[in-house]
Parts: C-alpha cells; sequence; structure tokens
C-alpha cells in the first residue's frame, strides 16, 4: 500500500435506482424479497496529491431518456433509473459538489455494470482508466450474455479509452489501492482510501461488494453475475469486513439508500435525495 494519503474524499451521486430488494439482497427471506427499494447509483471523488481521481462514472442518461434506446436497454428489466437532474448525470454530480470532470487524473470502474460505467464516455481519450483485466474480458467475450447481465457494451466499448488493466489488487493512485472482490461480476473490485492528516485513517469503498449495510452486518451475499450462485460473493465481502478491522476503516457499501446520503452530508458535501 502506498504511504502517500487522500486529501479529501467526496461522495457522488449520479440518480436512484428502483428495484426489489431481491436485487442487493437475493438470499433475503420471501416476505422482502419484492420490497421497493430507492437505491442512490455512487460514485466517489478522490483528492490525491496526483489530482482528483474518480471511482466510477454513474449511469448513462442518453440511454434513460431516449425513448427508443430506453426500450433497447431498459424495457424489460425490473430496474428503473431515476436520474437526479434534467441534464448529464455525471456532469450535474460534479457540478453539485463544486467540481469539473477535465480536473480528474485518472478514473477505477469498480465493474462494468451500467449503473457504474456509464459515463466511461467524458474519459475516453483523456485519462488512464483503472480496471481488472478479468472484468474486462468477461464483459467483451459475449455481448449478447454481458447485456443479459446488465452489461450495456456501448458503456465501455470504445477504442479510445485508455485502460489499465489489473490482475489483482493494484495502486491507482497514492493512497488508493483498488482490492480483488470477485464475485458479484468476474472482476469486481473494491477501493481503499487511505486519508492524510494526523489523525490518519480512512475508508474501504465497497460497491457492490456489498449494496446494503445488511449485507455487511449480516453477510448476505450479493447477486453473481452469469448464473453464479450468491454465496460466491461471501469470500470477497468477509476479505474487506477483515482489511476494514485490522486497519480500523470504514467499510462503506454501495447502494444503501439510508447510508450513502447521510455519509455524504456527514462530509459537508452537497448532495440530493
Amino acid at each position: 500500500m502506498s504511504q502517500a494519503r487522500v486529501r479529501r474524499v467526496v461522495p457522488l451521486i449520479f440518480g436512484w435506482e428502483h428495484l426489489p430488494k431481491r436485487s442487493s439482497v437475493p438470499l433475503a427471506p420471501p416476505s422482502e424479497r419484492d420490497r421497493p427499494m430507492r437505491e442512490p447509483i455512487p460514485g466517489v471523488l478522490v483528492e490525491t496529491s496526483a489530482g482528483w481521481v474518480l471511482l466510477d462514472t454513474g449511469v448513462s442518461g442518453a440511454l434513460v431518456r431516449d425513448r427508443w434506446l430506453a426500450e433497447r436497454f431498459w424495457g424489460s428489466r425490473p430496474t428503473k433509473i431515476e436520474l437526479a437532474t434534467a441534464g448529464d448525470p455525471l456532469e450535474d454530480a460534479f457540478t453539485l459538489v463544486g467540481a469539473d470532470p477535465r480536473q480528474v487524473v485518472a478514473v477505477a470502474i469498480s465493474h462494468l455494470h451500467n449503473d457504474h460505467a456509464g459515463g466511461l464516455r467524458h474519459f475516453a481519450g483523456r485519462v488512464p482508466v483503472h480496471i481488472q483485466r478479468r472484468e474486462l474480458e468477461a464483459a467483451l467475450r459475449d455481448p449478447v450474455l454481458s447485456e443479459r447481465n446488465a452489461m450495456f457494451r456501448i458503456d465501455f466499448d470504445d477504442p479510445r479509452i485508455d485502460w489499465r488493466l489489473a490482475d489483482g489488487d493494484a495502486e491507482i493512485a497514492p493512497g488508493v489501492t483498488a482490492l480483488l472482490t470477485a464475485g458479484h461480476t468476474p472482476g469486481h473490485q473494491s477501493f481503499l482510501v487511505e486519508l492524510d492528516g494526523d489523525a490518519g485513517g480512512g475508508y474501504i469503498f465497497a460497491f457492490d461488494a456489498a449494496d446494503l449495510q445488511e449485507n455487511i452486518d449480516q453477510e448476505q451475499p450479493v447477486t453473481a453475475a452469469f448464473g453464479q450462485p450468491p454465496e460466491i460473493t461471501l469470500p470477497p465481502l468477509r476479505r474487506l469486513k477483515a482489511i476494514a478491522a485490522e486497519r480500523r476503516y470504514r467499510l462503506v457499501p454501495g447502494h444503501d439508500p439510508q447510508l450513502w446520503p447521510a455519509f455524504t452530508e456527514e462530509l459537508g458535501v452537497p448532495t440530493r435525495r
């Protein structure tokens, strides 16, 4: 892990997903599985000594707003997208917190699901994009199967993207380390962020290794792509919990509808609910 640390963490909300609870807790009791949830679509801006690093890019507004594209990509899915504003989800999320996408020096993608990779076009041909090799390979192997598993090739199949492929844990920038948490998808990665200052400390951003706080507290598995059983997501979750306990870092779930907005406000960052 790097000795240099992060100056500031800025959580973002790109919009919300309306979906049944079973999408986040597939082994929830039958009485809870169809409970409607409104979950935030998250991202994190991290200010390092090298500049701003963006963790995940949200959802593509064009695929939601355009009638024909929405039918093509979202028509048969149980998940429905609520965008935060009438503008571009990524640009407006940056504007809300007083940042500019042009200030980003690197991007890291937890995985290639459409609610995490939808803003990659903003950075194609501009900055390096960090991802696990096995994630990109799995998403490109069979475009039909990938789309059935919520990976929209239109979001990431761009020859201008400067992919930086990792094979396991890897430093993204000073104070930011990708942690391989394969399970939810073949190459899912979470992120360890080491804070600057006398007190030190830091965060582990689980992203979809744990959607909700109850995934962490009760060790409830999340869904696994490509027909894999949910149980394969438990070892990476337990790994994150162990690292967080050892370092005394806060482990932050990716889509918790109460925790993510509250965490954002706790850090003094403007947000939408």
